[in-house]
């Protein structure tokens, strides 16, 4: 059934249309959930890490900034 075809009849626009809201309603109902957290409050921040697992701050990266010139 070609477009032109389909939105010639309400009908079969309205019930192409409901097929296409069901479809996304059911890949979107189909998404994994998100992993719990850890966290104790929603206003916690952990620190940043670098590549070997150690902490680091601002202070950090503004020392070596100014360092290099």
């Amino acid at each position: 059934m070609g477009f032109s075809r389909l939105f010639r009849s309400r009908w079969a626009a309205l019930f192409w249309s409901a097929g296409i809201v069901w479809t996304a309603y059911d890949v979107a109902s189909d998404a994994p959930e998100p992993a719990p957290t850890n966290a104790t409050s929603g206003n916690t921040v952990e620190q940043p890490t670098d590549a070997a697992g150690a902490a680091f701050n601002a202070d950090d990266l503004a020392i070596i900034a100014n360092a290099a010139g």
